[in-house]
């Protein structure tokens, strides 16, 4: 199991608003799956892959990442785990206007302390492998949508992370871009790589192998190679 979650709570407060993101969630993701998360806005989907990502931290239960309690990991601790296991795509792709392609997909090798010709010849590979390496010295605004998601793509997996988390990864592309990115991800996961998929698509959620339906912060049914359990 590379993914276990336990009871898991997810509280955000404000002097007059308490609101439960995530109640008492237990979600498993095996290594090697492919999963598709839905619900309608404000279920808990973001919030739940925040906290799987470890960006978020939770308020009680468990979480158990490549079968080690993570649940009261601080900030630095939490980091040195996420480097070089998990990767992230974004529906707003999240690319850095003031770098290059090259320089972006780069970025995650830096934290890391990667050679210099090492990255480089990593960089090179995982352009050519999303088809974007004549783009390579331009800057994401010079870039279509698609193109942009393309090297998003290519940053969350330079360091063949174990786990691509992707939120919304089709929202801003029309179709044909969407259909690319999703056959993209298919390829990744076919090649061993564990990916969790937030969508609002139920096309795109049938790529995966099994999908996950939340609501109000519970989950409340999954949709199993064509079978539905409540």
């Amino acid at each position: 199991m590379i993914i276990q979650t336990q009871s898991l709570n997810k509280i955000y407060r404000t002097e007059e608003v308490e609101t439960t993101a995530l109640d008492e969630v237990n979600f498993q993701v095996e290594e090697g799956e492919f999963v598709s998360i839905m619900g309608p806005s404000g279920c808990g989907k973001s919030t739940l892959l925040n906290v799987i990502g470890l960006i978020d931290t939770i308020d009680g239960g468990g979480y158990f990442f490549m079968d080690k309690d993570v649940s009261s990991f601080n900030e630095r601790q939490r980091a040195n785990v996420r480097k070089g296991n998990i990767g992230f795509i974004f529906q707003s792709f999240n690319l850095i206007d003031e770098l290059t392609v090259f320089e972006n997909v780069e970025l995650p090798l830096l934290y890391i302390k990667v050679a210099a010709t090492e990255r480089k010849k990593r960089v090179h590979a995982v352009l050519e492998r999303m088809e974007i390496m004549h783009r390579r010295n331009h800057f994401p605004q010079q870039l279509s949508g698609g193109q942009q998601q393309r090297v998003a793509v290519g940053r969350a997996v330079i360091t063949n992370p174990k786990v691509i988390l992707a939120d919304e990864p089709t929202g801003n592309l029309d179709s044909k871009n969407g259909d690319e990115v999703m056959n993209i991800l298919t390829q990744l996961n076919e090649s061993g790589t564990t990916i969790i998929m937030v969508t609002h698509s139920p096309t795109y959620a049938e790529y995966g192998n099994r999908t996950v339906h939340l609501f109000d912060g519970k989950i409340i049914t999954e949709n199993l190679n064509g079978e539905f359990h409540v």
